[in-house]
């Protein structure tokens, strides 16, 4: 019987994806919440989601865990803190943003700034997703990674 060369895994459900990315946003936006520390942590969970090392997160977000996808390195090694960080820098600028609620007034604008700045690259990361023939976004491009699904 002649052998199969294996191929990579197809890119992710681009619905699997963005499912996941809204648990991420919500764990992301209520921590965010506690005065001062909040937007640190917030933010650093955005950053770091993919690369932790935690065994209820398994190198992959809370929400790619629920939702079974996993982002992968384009040059086998596994997930680590730094090109987690790498990947998901673009996303983390509205998270870093809400640190400055707390200031009033001249807070509040860069606040909105850092959200308005946020979201503009949240759709060009969503642009990126639909028309990569591999799903990579910008952030994957940096880190070389994209997301596959999988079985657990």
């Amino acid at each position: 019987m002649a052998s199969v060369p294996q191929t990579a895994p197809s890119k992710a459900d681009l619905g699997k994806r963005l499912i996941a990315a809204i648990i991420d946003g919500i764990l992301a936006a209520g921590v965010s919440f506690i005065p001062i520390v909040g937007g640190i942590i917030g933010g650093l969970y955005i950053l770091l989601r993919d690369g932790l090392e935690l065994e209820f997160m398994d190198r992959r977000s809370i929400g790619k865990k629920l939702i079974k996808l996993r982002p992968v390195r384009l040059d086998g090694q596994p997930m680590d803190p730094v090109t987690s960080a790498k990947r998901n820098l673009p996303l983390a600028v509205g998270a870093v943003g809400s640190i400055f609620w707390v200031i009033p007034i001249l807070g509040w604008i860069v606040a909105i700034l850092f959200g308005v700045v946020g979201l503009v690259i949240g759709i060009i990361e969503l642009v990126l997703v639909l028309t990569d023939a591999e799903g990579r976004r910008m952030g994957d491009k940096l880190a070389g990674t994209k997301v596959i699904e999988v079985a657990e």
